[in-house]
C-alpha cells in the first residue's frame, strides 16, 4: 500500500509500506494492505512504519528506527485510508 505523510512544512514521506501504526484518539491502531476505508483523528504519539522505507536525506532527522520500524513522532493529525492509499496529515 502507499503511504503519504504530509505536514504544514512538507511531504515527509511518500512510498510503499507493509503496515502503518498510528496513535488514534482512542488508542493506537494499525493499518495493513486492503484495509477498509477509514478516516480518523490522531492524537499525540508516534507513527510506526514497517516495510522497505527510504526517507529523503533532508527529513531523516525527524525519523528514528526501532524494532524494525521507522518512527515519526507527531502532536496530532488525521488519517485517511482508501483504495490502498494512506494519507496522514500531521503536525
Amino acid at each position: 500500500m502507499i503511504l503519504e505523510i504530509v505536514t504544514p512544512e512538507a511531504t515527509l514521506f511518500n512510498g510503499n509500506v507493509e503496515s502503518v501504526a498510528v496513535p488514534g484518539v482512542n488508542g493506537e491502531f494499525q493499518i495493513l494492505e486492503n484495509h477498509a476505508p477509514i478516516v480518523s483523528l490522531l492524537g499525540e504519539g508516534t507513527i510506526k512504519i514497517k516495510g522497505n522505507v527510504t526517507i529523503k536525506e533532508e527529513f531523516k532527522a525527524k525519523f528514528t528506527k526501532a524494532d524494525g520500524a521507522t518512527i515519526l513522532p507527531i502532536n496530532s493529525g488525521t488519517i485517511e485510508m482508501n483504495d490502498n492509499k494512506v494519507i496522514i496529515l500531521a503536525d
